[in-house]
């Protein structure tokens, strides 16, 4: 390389949605082209997200290739946390990962009013639903399946809400985003403890 000036190096990323990626590559670039034999620099970013498990429970089946969960909570409701959601999984995703949101709130799911999929048909893929998508984002709610809140008490809740993180097929995502329920009783905690 020395003779011809020409370096290409491959910078890795711990995520593909780093916010200082191209800060990160001009770094890098300008560094290179100091060096006084280097007369071109050609850097390519790439990521490499961290492991998913291999071993999956059986309450996360359809978990096991999700590398990441950021869950977006509040003790009350009505604050934002389906509008801040939403937010964060569009713009993960405009920064290249695979993302998918889940509502987790079964008496007033938000995200069939904020989010209308491309094709609002639940699928079947063998023994799993395939989520919804909506401009590469997968989605997941109780609102999608049965109009209306659910009247249900908290333990037909937790077990309901575990079949839907289990059943869906959400396929290898970067990060699944958890829209909570507002509160921190006992569905909050189950989950919580579910996904740790």
């Amino acid at each position: 390389f020395e003779e011809l000036g020409v370096i290409t190096f491959n910078v890795e990323l711990t995520t593909p949605a780093c916010p200082i990626k191209e800060e990160f590559q001009t770094q890098c670039h300008d560094l290179v082209l100091e060096l006084e034999w280097v007369k071109e620099a050609e850097v390519t970013m790439t990521s490499q997200p961290l492991p998913v498990s291999d071993v999956a429970d059986e309450e996360t089946v359809g978990m096991k290739k999700v590398a990441s969960v950021i869950a977006v909570s509040s003790c009350k409701g009505g604050v934002g946390k389906s509008t801040t959601a939403v937010n964060l999984a569009f713009a993960l995703q405009s920064l290249g990962a695979r993302v998918g949101i889940f509502d987790a709130d079964v008496y007033g799911p938000s995200l069939p009013t904020m989010i209308t999929p491309q094709d609002d048909t639940v699928r079947f893929v063998g023994r799993q639903i395939a989520p919804l998508e909506r401009n590469g984002v997968k989605l997941m709610s109780f609102g999608y399946v049965n109009e209306g809140a659910a009247v249900m008490r908290g333990p037909m809740i937790t077990q309901l809400l575990d079949q839907f993180l289990s059943v869906t097929n959400w396929g290898e995502l970067d990060y699944m985003i958890l829209d909570m329920p507002p509160g921190t009783g006992d569905i909050q905690l189950t989950l919580t403890k579910r996904l740790n």
